[in-house]
């Protein structure tokens, strides 16, 4: 795997190695030794999947509180999505900055998601299935969110949102959350 640090500290775009023969190619996805050598904090405890019919799909802006704070690693297995993370870290000098990247199943690329981040993605394809592991177990009582649309953040979504879960709709402003 190869790591690229992003403009976020702590948070990484990561690129598949492809060992490729005549049979098409091999990647890890995950390496205990090579994560802890970067990002020592990544221990994975959950895998998830989502399934998503529709493009233009949002699911986010996630992320949750103390004494549950997550890091996570995604990657898109099937179709297409736009990724971003927003930092939540009150002390950071990148303090509620975004990132957004394309992950896809064409090009295996994965988001390293630092604790104290939100994360959410928006599906630029029909079809769309997306893997993570997350390295604490969800808990409802540390879940917490942000507004897709925040005018603060102004992210930049390549398509517009056709599918949103009303609880993703409703996920406070900035302004009036309690942002981890």
């Amino acid at each position: 795997m190869i790591f690229h640090e992003l403009s976020l500290p702590g948070a990484f775009e990561i690129e598949l190695e492809k060992r490729r023969d005549q049979r098409g190619f091999f990647a890890r996805t995950w390496c205990q030794r090579e994560f802890r050598e970067v990002i020592p904090d990544a221990e994975p405890v959950q895998a998830n999947c989502s399934f998503n019919v529709k493009a233009g799909t949002l699911r986010g802006l996630h992320y949750q509180v103390a004494p549950d704070v997550e890091t996570k690693l995604v990657r898109c297995t099937r179709g297409a999505i736009f990724d971003v993370i927003v930092d939540l870290r009150p002390n950071s000098p990148t303090y509620h900055q975004w990132v957004g990247r394309e992950l896809s199943a064409e090009n295996g690329r994965m988001m390293f998601v630092p604790k104290e981040f939100a994360h959410g993605f928006l599906t630029l394809e029909d079809d769309t299935e997306v893997a993570y592991q997350t390295s604490a177990f969800y808990a409802p009582e540390s879940e917490g969110g942000l507004r897709w649309n925040d005018p603060a953040l102004s992210i930049r979504w390549p398509l517009p949102v056709e599918v949103i879960s009303p609880k993703d709709q409703s996920w406070p402003l900035i302004d009036s959350s309690a942002a981890a």
